[in-house]
């Protein structure tokens, strides 16, 4: 670390980036079971746990109102097909709620070996590391008293600037991890809407919206894999021809324009997801 003021603070801001850069990686390669030692796992296990008695007294009362909706007359209960298909119905929405913590794990494994194939090909972020180049280290230190004052200025803004992006991109992929948790904690509700089949689209938006929250972490992936060979092939060009705080607003100015790049991406990621799973949707259904 620099003694000068100026330089150090730049560098403690980049430090700042950097070390959440890692703790993105580290936390999209986490299981929600390993998060946090497993301590928040156990406390949504027991919500599960807790929510099946009224997922199934829901599962009555949706089985009850598709059964009346579907139903013309009495006569259709003699037909053992009629009767079959609610019947396997009613079985498959018991079983999914019963075992509704296996079923959402199932999911994010499934996804999860996505992100980490994705994630295995790049093997880690070392190209995303932001560093201050020496050129601009040795300009500021050699920069006079009256000279430094603009850029303590600069400098001010600039690492305020890294440093709130770096904390809206963690904060992003924290969130994440609660709605998997959220969605986990509350799984028998919405499942238990597959016992009927006027009610059945409910669970299905539960699933679709479960999976698009999962496959955000191989969007979050790319994005970092992509800001990463982008970093490591675009670095901010220096003119030492020109005034050091100019030279340095050029410098901060081209840095956090990449780094809005990766953290516009990852705030978007959960967009990204919609479009890409309802376009999908779409020509499934014309198919």
């Amino acid at each position: 670390m620099s003694d000068n003021w100026i330089v150090a603070n730049l560098e403690n801001a980049f430090h700042t980036w950097n070390d959440k850069m890692a703790e993105i990686w580290s936390l999209i390669t986490t299981s929600p079971q390993d998060f946090r030692g497993g301590a928040i796992w156990s406390v949504i296990s027991g919500i599960n746990g807790g929510l099946q008695a009224i997922g199934l007294g829901l599962l009555v009362l949706f089985f009850a109102m598709s059964i009346f909706k579907s139903t013309a007359s009495f006569r259709d209960f003699q037909r053992p097909e009629y009767a079959l298909k609610h019947f396997i119905r009613f079985c498959a929405a018991k079983v999914a709620i019963t075992y509704a913590m296996d079923l959402m794990t199932a999911i994010y494994s499934i996804c999860g070996g996505v992100v980490e194939q994705i994630a295995g090909s790049l093997g880690g972020i070392g190209g995303a590391a932001v560093t201050l180049p020496s050129a601009i280290e040795t300009a500021v230190e050699e920069a006079g008293f009256w000279a430094s004052i603009p850029l303590w200025l600069v400098t001010i803004l600039g690492s305020l600037f890294i440093t709130v992006l770096a904390f809206i991109m963690i904060m992003t992929v924290y969130g994440r991890f609660f709605k998997l948790y959220i969605y986990t904690a509350i799984a028998p509700v919405p499942l238990s809407s597959f016992a009927g089949e006027t009610t059945s689209f409910m669970g299905k938006s539960f699933l679709k919206s479960y999976v698009g929250v999962c496959m955000e972490g191989a969007v979050i992936v790319l994005a970092c894999i992509i800001f990463s060979a982008y970093a490591s092939s675009s670095t901010p060009t220096l003119d030492t021809g020109i005034t050091t705080v100019t030279m340095i607003w050029k410098y901060i100015g081209e840095v956090i324009f990449n780094m809005l790049v990766l953290v516009g991406l990852i705030k978007g990621a959960d967009r990204i997801v919609k479009e890409l799973f309802g376009r999908f949707c779409k020509v499934k259904m014309k198919k």
